[in-house]
């Protein structure tokens, strides 16, 4: 691998690295704790190891399209969409305690990573599955939100 595509791969790892900052920066807390959720919730600590796994495989589909095409546009602004709904959810959620607006925000998000694999498998396939299992989470992030949701409706500022 060349200098410039290690150098670009670090880029891409950076970027989602700042996307990774909103989990950190809103936490579920002793409130998320006391909340009623579903039983197939998976354990607290699958959620930073999953995250981990699924960031870097976000960070490697994109440099790959990068690799193989350059900065198309079209694909790139899907990836950055998706990016930022993504970052936007933890603050949604955690932060503002809007699970309202955090479910439309995954749903959204959901539908932005679709497009993204839709758009990134013609320019590379590899790239296209890296996103896949990101999908899944989304989908089962959505489900989880919506129930947290359901089950605690005077829990939330906007219930």
């Amino acid at each position: 691998m060349s200098l410039a595509a290690i150098a670009s791969l670090l880029v891409f790892i950076a970027i989602v690295a700042v996307v990774a900052i909103s989990g950190v920066v809103f936490k579920p807390g002793p409130w998320y704790a006391r909340l009623e959720k579903p039983g197939w919730t998976p354990p607290n600590l699958a959620f930073p190891i999953v995250w981990t796994i699924l960031y870097l495989m976000i960070a490697v589909a994109g440099w790959r399209v990068y690799e193989t095409a350059g900065l198309v546009a079209l694909p790139f602004a899907v990836y950055g969409l998706q990016l930022v709904l993504n970052a936007a959810w933890s603050g949604l959620f955690f932060g503002l305690h809007r699970p309202g607006l955090a479910f439309a925000d995954v749903v959204a998000m959901a539908g932005a990573i679709a497009v993204n694999i839709a758009l990134f498998a013609p320019i590379d396939a590899i790239a296209g599955w890296l996103l896949v299992p990101y999908l899944a989470w989304a989908g089962l992030a959505a489900c989880l939100n919506y129930s947290v949701w359901r089950r605690n409706p005077g829990a939330f500022a906007d219930a």
